[in-house]
């Protein structure tokens, strides 16, 4: 199947097609939103990774809320959701990133990718916090890297996607802010190389 999301601040949807564009199902609605801890309106979503053996759909929302929530990919029934470290978001002002600051206890938006390697490991791209945070499926949180830290703007973690070795041994994340591909050792997030300049 293919799944859309739109992010306009108008938009707040995610839709589900089968392969030759009938309407399956939707989650959230057009124009309305509550905030990231309604379990059925959604907040400018930005990513979206389907758990096909589990049939669940993940979603980093988003560009209006701060968090990853999960539903049902057949029904659409709400199954859980969490904020940074596996904590229950607040959409409260967190101020301007600073690298030189603590590190932020929400996500900040735009929560931008979500992504869950074949041991079950679950991947998201807190692009402006400049951070990757990994969790387990259930939303317990396990650890998290910075990725040139010291980036302002729109941060340094855009996407992440996974090598296609059997171990996927390496993410690849790319830097639209920094203009460049960073590929990152998945064990423990260390920099293994880079490639691409501004």
């Amino acid at each position: 199947n293919v799944w859309i999301g739109s992010n306009d601040e108008k938009d707040q949807v995610v839709l589900k097609f089968s392969p030759v564009g009938k309407l399956l199902l939707q989650i959230g609605q057009p124009g309305k939103t509550g905030g990231s801890n309604d379990t059925t309106l959604l907040g400018r979503p930005a990513g979206i990774h389907v758990d096909g053996g589990a049939n669940e759909v993940y979603l980093a929302d988003g560009y209006g809320n701060r968090r990853v929530i999960v539903f049902d990919a057949e029904t659409g029934r709400y199954k859980r959701h969490w904020g940074a470290y596996g904590r229950r978001p607040d959409d409260g002002d967190v101020g301007p990133y600073d690298p030189n600051g603590p590190r932020a206890q929400q996500f900040r938006s735009p929560v931008h990718a979500v992504r869950i390697s074949r041991d079950g490991l679950l991947y998201v791209a807190d692009r402006v916090n400049n951070r990757i945070q990994v969790f387990r499926k259930n939303g317990a949180f396990v650890k998290e890297a910075l990725l040139a830290p010291e980036t302002r703007a729109m941060g340094s973690v855009w996407d992440i996607a996974l090598s296609h070795d059997p171990a996927q041994t390496y993410l690849y994340v790319p830097d639209g802010t920094n203009q460049k591909v960073w590929i990152l050792r998945r064990n423990d997030l260390s920099v293994a190389g880079e490639f691409g300049r501004g």
